[in-house]
């Protein structure tokens, strides 16, 4: 029963941030057009593994960065110089997984772009 609860309580987290937060949305959509870029290019095994992870990498990255967001706007309502470092620093650790993500992405599908339209 209370790995069921458990999960129900990831879940809710999940859909916390789907359905609160803009930033997580990108984050789905930029990873929807990743997947449909690795079935259109027929990525490798090995790929597809590397692009699961950042994808996965990042929506957490931005989960974590919502909660301490959160739990920061709970400790201390109004603006306080301690609680803007943390959450810059939450959003600089998403900035950096989005970042590797994105050059990971473009050393799997860049050569597979180029190599279509040499083909065209």
């Amino acid at each position: 029963m209370k790995l069921i609860k458990s999960f129900a309580f990831a879940w809710n987290g999940i859909k916390i941030c789907f359905t609160g937060e803009l930033n997580f949305k990108v984050h789905i959509l930029l990873a929807a057009v990743a997947v449909l870029f690795g079935i259109l290019f027929n990525v490798s095994i090995n790929e597809w593994l590397i692009i699961l992870f950042c994808i996965a990498f990042v929506l957490a990255m931005e989960m974590l960065n919502t909660a301490i967001e959160h739990l920061s706007d709970i400790v201390h309502h109004d603006k306080h110089p301690g609680i803007k470092k943390v959450k810059d620093i939450a959003a600089g650790a998403v900035l950096v997984s989005a970042i590797f993500s994105l050059v990971t992405g473009l050393i799997i599908f860049v050569p597979k772009i180029i190599l279509y339209f040499k083909t065209i």
